[in-house]
């Protein structure tokens, strides 16, 4: 009997556990909403200008010689609940973001929408936990 009951508050535990690392999973997930005035191409396909929720995947490219497992991640462009669009974001902590960033930056968790000089790409920029999410997209036409 006390073997049962052990067994029984193990998996309780267990359940809590993979529970709350769910809800962490999920919550890391969202990186933000953000506004696209634009119609850019996001891997090949066009996103309408609107507003999408913007997520963050596991899925990352294979990392170049000499370059951080996590420099570069995909992303999901969500609305109404559904994919959208999907893109490579570079991932810069935020420690690092001044080396390589000149001009306005987002402010706290936030995010920018730009289109760049010469309007040759759409920076969508989101800084959140840290790090700083920056996806170049063209625009479509």
């Amino acid at each position: 009997m006390k073997a049962l009951v052990l067994v029984g508050a193990l998996v309780g535990a267990l359940c809590a556990v993979n529970a709350t690392a769910q809800t962490r999973a999920s919550a890391a997930a969202n990186l933000g909403t953000v506004h696209l005035t634009k119609k850019v191409l996001a891997d090949g396909k066009p996103l309408a200008p609107g507003t999408y929720e913007v997520r963050l995947t596991s899925d990352s490219p294979k990392p170049a010689v000499g370059e951080s497992p996590d420099a570069e991640k995909y992303v999901e462009f969500v609305r109404n609940g559904k994919v959208v669009g999907r893109e490579l974001a570079v991932v810069v902590p935020s420690s690092e973001v001044g080396k390589i960033a000149k001009g306005p930056r987002p402010k706290g968790n936030g995010s920018r929408v730009d289109t760049l000089k010469g309007g040759d790409y759409v920076r969508v920029w989101i800084a959140k936990g840290g790090n700083n999410y920056i996806i170049n997209m063209p625009p479509a036409t």
